[in-house]
Parts: structure tokens; C-alpha cells; sequence
């Protein structure tokens, strides 16, 4: 994919933060040399490297120099506070850790110092951490900080010109990564508190990545902003494997801040722009906005920056996608630049080629039939080789058969529509939050007796994450110092926006005394409406 990128969009724009800009054949050259200096340091076919990065250059290339050598990535949440990042590297096996420094005031090793006290006793050479016992090395872009066990990229970067590394040898490695390899192991938040890394292989990505470009306008001289990151699937996929494909540029910021976004769309004369619906509305009503010549802005589905003419009468009438890490992505799709008819309202599209559905009673599994609602099954070239450290038959049904965990029903014609997560995932601006990791943290807290995780819907966020708390009697706890507690240890997308303290009879329980969350989503609802 990459050498035949280069070959027709080579000097071409490739990617784009601030002052920083590839292009196709910049990206080659730099991976390969990266890509040697990996090969040096021993890095092998199979052995899993894992970036923390912002979307940006630095992702680019240390994803394509791990990629061409065979090497499994793994994607990390540049939010992740220490337990989670530990939790990640330790689950994927990593090997190799390539890292930024610091991001948005964020200092990456001393949260991974925290997750493992012993690296601050390791020298310069392989790493022996017990609570990483599989890292071997972590190179850094950026400062130190007097850190030996984190060595600085340059050092890897020049490791293969000093081992006499050339092309031909590289060639060589990369003639034995065949699609069939895995590539990539992206993680979730699934619906329990530990994230599952879904496996994909090299096939499904570009295979995936293609099939999705022929539902989109994607033209070789877009200049596609989004600020989905590239650790997501939706971001990876998406955004940056789709825009490669079409020799697009991508244009990235480490964070988004609806003044300094709009100055940059501005700036970039950005043509196309991807998000979730509360990024619209942010753009939107910022001071700036109606000052800003977008007049470059041609498509995608954040309409407030688009041109009048080209914003749809009715979003509801543009068809929505459905996806999830483990079907790398949309397994539904249609276009996205027509209007529905009435009928089709709010429907999620049609299967993407090469993709079956069935439906099925979640109690028993019987396959129903077009138009009954169920759990929708996926089975197809883009649904994950597996879940990392899991065996094949707890995740697949004996069919081949993915369950989802989504409900939802086709019509006779085969367009999806969406109902409800069967579980309690909460979906939060396009993030997932498991509400058990949550609850578990509010329950370690004295003053909390009982703690209940449940997402609120919000119109342009999704769902909100709210908590219900019950407290010891007598003991006291406000909102803000829960959240500041909670902060800690997990990332800002998790942290509730909404925070009922409650007592234990308010609370909706079933015959089997369990809380009935979807009763409890009504009341919490109610609570917000009357202000309590």
C-alpha cells in the first residue's frame, strides 16, 4: 500500500501538525530508516510495539516502520492514566514501547513510572520490569527528563545505518509480512472493566480501508480534517488508512479547541471534516466562526463548517454508519451525500460488501427474520482474527458468527437500524466507557456505600456518563471532590458529568436484586429535569 502510495501521489501532501509536514515520499524514506533501526534493536516479525502518540507525523512513521517489518502495533490511548496504560502494555505483551514525552501537559513516563516503580532502577540497556516483564525498551520523542531506562529516538533511528542495515535487506524482511499476518491490536473498552484488544490482520486493513473509500468522495487533493485519533479504529481506519488510499492529506492537532480549530481549517483550506456531532455544534457557536473564510470546506459530515448549499435539509435523512473495533470499523454503510426518503430515517446503512449479518433472539440464539429485532451477528473479511488472549470459541459462535452486543433489526430491503446496546456500554462523544471500571473506583471511595454507572443520552454527545451514589449514613461527599478523586485514575472521557447522590430506596431493583439500570437511566433522567 505504502510503495504504491508513493508511486502515484509520491511529493504529494501526506500529513500535516503545525509547522510539521510529510509527504508520501517523505514517509516512506523516514519508516525505512526507522524500520531498520527497529530490525537492529532486534525487533522481529510478531513482536508486538506499541505507540503513544498524538495523530501527527511521529504516528505515521512508527506505525509504517513497525508495520513493514511485520511487527504487531498496538495503538495506545494517549488518555490513559498509569493503571490503564500499564494494564494495555502488559495485556498486549509489548516488547517495545515509542513514545512522546509529554502531550497537553501529560508526562508519558512518569505515568508509566508510576505504573512500574522498577523502571526508575534500570539502566540503559533491555528493560527487566516485573510489572512489565515482557518490555524490553521504550525510545522517546522529546525530553527525558534524566530518565535512563527511556532512550531517546535518534538513538534508534541511526541503530540501522550503524549496523550496515541497506534496502536490500529491508526489502527482504518485508517480502515475508503477507496480509494474512497480523498487524495491529486495537483496544476497547468493551462492555466489562478490562479493555479487549481486538487482533487484525494486514488484509482486512487495506481490504477494509478500500471498500469503505467507494461509499465516500474522497479526491487525491483533499485536505481531510478529524479529530478522531488514530488509536481508535475509527481514526486509524477511517480516516488515516482511507485518506492514504485516496493520496489525501491529513491535517492534525494535538487537541481540539473550536477557536484554534477554526483558524486551522482557515489556514489549511481544509476540504473535508469528520467528527462526531458535538464538534459541529462547538465550531458552531464559537465567536470566531462566522469571520472564518471556509469557503474550501467541500464535504463530510461536520455541516456547520460546510457551505449552505452543501448542508443537508435534514441530518436525520443522511444515512449513519454502524461499526466497533472488533469489525474494524462500519460493518453498515451507505453514502452519506444523499438524502434518504422519510421511510429510512435514522437507518444505519446497508452491509459492506463481503460482510453477513443475521439477527438472533439473544436468549436463545434462533435466527430470526427480517424486520424482528435481536442481536445483531456479523461474520465476514473484516471482523477481527480474534481478541487477544482469548481462545477462538469464546469468541466466535460456532458459525463464525460475531455477536455484538448491539440490537437492533434489517428491513426486507436490508437496511439496518439501530436500537440499543444490549449491554450498558456507555458510547460517550464516540468514546466507550465500561461502567464497571468506573463503579469499581467509586466504590473504593470510604464515604460510598453502593456506586451505579449508567450513560444519559445527550443530543450531540451520544450518552453522558452519570453515577448514582448511595453514602455511608452520616458520611459526606460533594460532586466536584468525586470527580477530582476519580481523576487520578481514569481518563477525562469516563470521569461523570452528572453525579446523584441517592438513597438506596430510590434505587430500581429487580426480583433477583440486581439494579435495573434502564429503569435507573428513567430515574436519573427525571433527577436532571427537576434539577436534583
Amino acid at each position: 500500500m505504502l510503495a504504491e502510495a508513493v508511486r502515484r501521489f509520491g511529493p504529494r501532501p501526506l500529513i500535516a501538525l503545525g509547522d510539521r509536514r510529510l509527504g508520501y515520499a517523505d514517509a516512506e524514506q523516514a519508516s525505512a530508516r526507522l524500520a531498520k533501526g527497529l530490525l537492529a534493536r532486534g525487533v522481529a516479525k510478531g513482536a508486538r510495539v506499541a505507540l503513544l502518540f498524538p495523530n501527527g507525523p511521529d504516528f505515521l512513521v512508527a506505525w509504517l516502520a513497525a508495520s513493514r517489518i511485520g511487527a504487531v502495533v498496538v495503538p495506545l490511548n494517549t488518555f490513559y492514566k498509569p493503571r490503564e496504560l500499564g494494564y494495555v502494555l502488559r495485556h498486549a505483551d509489548a516488547h517495545l514501547l515509542l513514545c512522546s514525552a509529554r502531550l497537553l501537559g501529560n508526562d508519558y513516563l512518569e505515568r508509566l513510572e508510576a505504573f512500574a516503580p522498577s523502571l526508575a532502577r534500570q539502566g540503559a540497556g533491555p528493560l527487566f520490569a516485573p510489572e512489565l516483564p515482557q518490555l524490553r525498551a521504550v525510545h522517546v520523542w522529546g525530553e527525558r527528563g534524566g530518565r535512563a531506562f527511556a532512550r531517546p529516538a535518534a538513538e534508534l533511528e541511526a541503530a540501522g545505518d550503524a549496523a550496515g542495515l541497506d534496502a536490500a535487506f529491508l526489502a527482504a524482511v518485508e517480502r515475508e509480512v503477507v496480509p494474512a499476518d497480523p498487524a495491529v491490536i486495537i483496544y476497547s473498552s468493551g462492555s466489562t472493566a478490562d479493555p479487549k484488544g481486538a487482533v487484525h490482520s494486514h488484509g482486512t486493513l487495506v481490504r477494509h480501508a478500500f471498500q469503505l473509500n467507494q461509499f465516500r468522495d474522497l479526491r487525491c487533493d483533499d485536505r481531510i480534517y478529524s479529530p478522531m485519533p488514530f488509536f481508535w479504529v475509527g481514526g486509524f481506519v477511517y480516516s488515516l488508512l482511507g485518506g492514504m488510499l485516496a493520496g489525501a492529506c491529513l491535517l492534525c492537532e494535538e487537541s481540539f479547541e473550536p477557536g484554534a480549530t477554526l483558524a486551522m481549517l482557515e489556514r489549511e483550506r481544509a476540504t473535508l471534516a469528520l467528527g462526531w456531532p458535538h464538534y459541529s455544534k462547538a465550531l458552531a457557536e464559537h465567536p470566531s466562526f462566522r469571520s472564518r473564510d471556509l469557503s474550501s470546506m467541500r464535504a463530510g459530515n461536520l455541516y456547520a463548517v460546510l457551505p449552505a448549499s452543501q448542508r443537508p435539509r435534514d441530518p436525520e435523512l443522511r444515512s449513519n454508519s454502524l461499526g466497533m473495533t472488533e469489525t474494524c470499523g462500519p460493518h453498515t454503510i451507505d453514502r452519506t451525500d444523499v438524502d434518504l426518503p422519510e421511510r429510512l430515517r435514522g437507518s444505519f446503512g446497508r452491509a459492506v460488501p463481503g460482510v453477513e449479518h443475521r439477527i438472533v433472539d439473544p436468549a436463545t440464539g434462533a435466527v430470526l427474520p427480517a424486520g424482528a429485532s435481536g442481536e445483531i451477528c456479523v461474520r465476514g473479511y473484516s471482523v477481527m482474527q480474534g481478541l487477544h488472549k482469548q481462545e477462538r470459541e469464546e469468541t466466535f459462535d460456532r458459525d463464525g458468527f460475531y455477536h455484538t452486543g448491539d440490537g437492533g433489526r434489517f428491513d426486507a430491503e436490508g437496511h439496518l437500524f439501530f436500537e440499543a446496546r444490549l449491554g450498558d456500554l456507555i458510547k460517550t462523544a464516540g468514546a466507550n466507557v465500561a461502567p464497571r471500571e468506573v463503579e469499581v473506583l467509586l466504590e473504593s471511595m470510604p464515604e460510598v456505600t453502593l456506586a451505579y454507572v449508567v450513560g444519559l443520552p445527550d443530543p450531540s454527545r451520544g450518552q453522558n456518563v452519570a453515577a448514582a451514589l448511595v453514602l455511608d449514613p452520616g458520611a459526606r461527599l460533594d460532586a466536584e471532590t468525586c470527580r477530582e478523586r476519580l481523576r487520578k485514575d481514569l481518563s477525562a472521557y469516563k470521569i461523570p458529568r452528572h453525579v446523584f447522590f441517592v438513597a438506596k430506596s430510590e434505587l430500581p431493583f429487580t426480583d433477583s436484586g440486581k439494579v435495573d439500570k434502564r429503569k435507573l437511566v428513567s430515574v436519573l433522567e427525571g433527577k436532571l429535569r427537576g434539577g436534583g
